[in-house]
């Protein structure tokens, strides 16, 4: 194994923000599939996401956003089932500190994008 695999695999990618984690999808070609995967994870939570085959990426940060900070202020259960449904881990979540719910529902998106380009990402590694 690559030590740059091992690095990947250990700590994950050091990734900054949403666009970096789409951008990437994007270069490796698994941009279609990280879809795929945010939507079976939505849709597995029981949560409405509309998002067409064809979004760009700003339009989905956007969009996920959106989604992310209406649960969060009216329907705080099915949230909390979203991030359980993504696998986001507690200790994760612990580190946000934002008070205002627009930096929150910000800092998730993030989260779940990470977590699900991680998913999307071994899936292709390991089913190659």
């Amino acid at each position: 194994m690559s030590k740059k695999l091992d690095v990947y695999i250990i700590m994950g990618p050091n990734f900054k923000s949403s666009m970096e984690i789409l951008q990437s999808a994007q270069e490796e070609l698994l941009y279609n599939k990280l879809l795929q995967q945010i939507t079976k994870d939505f849709t597995l939570a029981n949560v409405e996401l509309k998002i067409s085959e064809g979004i760009e990426p700003t339009q989905l940060k956007a969009v996920l956003r959106e989604k992310i900070y209406f649960l969060l202020l009216e329907k705080f259960q099915e949230y909390l089932n979203l991030l359980y449904v993504v696998d986001i881990p507690e200790k994760q979540m612990k580190k946000i500190h934002s008070v205002d719910a627009v930096d929150a529902a910000t800092e998730v998106c993030f989260l779940i994008l990470k977590r699900e380009w991680q998913k999307v990402w071994f899936k292709n590694k390991y089913n190659s």
